[in-house]
């Protein structure tokens, strides 16, 4: 994915979630002398996920290489919000986490890899429909997944009853499947800007390719176990900084992100704007489109209720994000201009999120 030839995984890809899987089976305390490398090993894991996810993405090609991509960063996020949910009681972690990765993804990556984009190249395409593709199915979900519970009357509260959060899981699962269809079989070309990405490297062969696969397993596993351990730590460095309990959201959200977020600015700066736009937009999707329906699942057989509606501040963002990335993703042109007016949606955020 990005552009060399994929000969030999580094050291350190196996060797970070290997020493990580065994800290987290350790049942070490985080607090204990140790809990700084777990930190450290919990991210270069996240890292060493999207590396080996983007070995097998460089294998498989494009769009599919997005998908694999995306789906690995969807792994991350549930596995990280289900762990602290679990271990702690916090309903309304996935509306936080989810809602802090639209707006990291969309105005944060986004407007930078735009501004990175339009200073080197002036001016950027990309195929419009397929943005507006993922666009329309992100606003559908997110919409009725963070906002529709602040209107509903049949349970107490911003939550779904039973069978509106059944309802939204199934819809959401539904859509993404939907687009998933159109995106790789139907209408794969809307997908792909001009002739389509193309490699600009060989890909792997199949035994490199085996083995990322077989690493990317053990790096999912370590990430997940590691954020378990690494919970009443997390909590308690946001409660010492005297930062909202939503702050907690936005810090998954950015280290599943961070990864991903550094790839697409790379494939900005290269001019492959369509390739920054499919990993930045496809993660989005994949996030609400798969993560909403397990943790949705979840609650329903554990019988715990979901804080899902957002406060007004939360909505009037949101609404905003979504108007100014349709007027964005609207041309299939863009310019730094673009780009900035996205940042600074994204460093409103940031200011809420720590002085609501």
């Amino acid at each position: 994915m990005a552009g060399a030839t994929i000969s030999k995984l580094p050291w350190w890809a196996w060797v970070a979630p290997a020493l990580g899987l065994a800290l987290a089976l350790s049942k070490l305390s985080p607090l204990s002398p140790l809990g700084v490398l777990m930190a450290v090993l919990l991210g270069a894991s996240v890292f060493a996920s999207v590396l080996h996810a983007e070995v097998v993405a460089a294998r498989v090609g494009e769009p599919y290489g997005t998908l694999v991509l995306a789906v690995a960063i969807t792994v991350i996020e549930t596995g990280l919000i289900l762990s602290l949910m679990i271990s702690s009681e916090q309903p309304a972690l996935l509306r936080d986490a989810v809602f802090a990765t639209l707006m990291i993804a969309l105005n944060g990556i986004m407007g930078m890899a735009l501004i990175l984009g339009g200073a080197r190249h002036f001016e950027q395409g990309f195929a419009a429909r397929g943005a507006s593709a993922f666009l329309t199915v992100v606003i559908t979900i997110a919409t009725m997944a963070l906002v529709l519970p602040n209107t509903t009357t049949s349970a107490p509260g911003p939550v779904f009853a039973p069978g509106q959060m059944l309802f939204v899981v199934v819809s959401s699962l539904v859509l993404y499947g939907i687009f998933l269809f159109v995106m790789t079989v139907r209408h794969r070309n809307d997908f792909l800007h001009g002739h389509g990405i193309e490699p600009t490297g060989t890909p792997p062969n199949n035994r490199v390719t085996l083995r990322a696969l077989l690493l990317l397993c053990l790096s999912l596993l370590a990430v997940v176990l590691l954020a378990k351990a690494m919970a009443p730590a997390l909590e308690a460095g946001v409660a010492r900084m005297g930062a909202p309990v939503t702050v907690v959201g936005v810090v998954i959200a950015a280290l599943v992100l961070m990864p991903e977020g550094v790839t697409a600015l790379r494939a900005a700066r290269r001019n492959q704007l369509q390739m920054a736009l499919n990993l930045t937009l496809g993660s989005v999707l994949a996030c609400i489109g798969l993560t909403i329906p397990v943790v949705g699942i979840w609650s329903l057989m554990a019988g715990k209720p979901l804080l899902l509606g957002l406060d007004p501040t939360g909505v009037v963002l949101l609404a905003l994000t979504f108007l100014v990335s349709a007027l964005t993703l609207a041309t299939g042109r863009t310019t730094v201009l673009q780009g900035a007016v996205h940042l600074v949606i994204f460093a409103t955020f940031l200011l809420l999120s720590f002085q609501p």
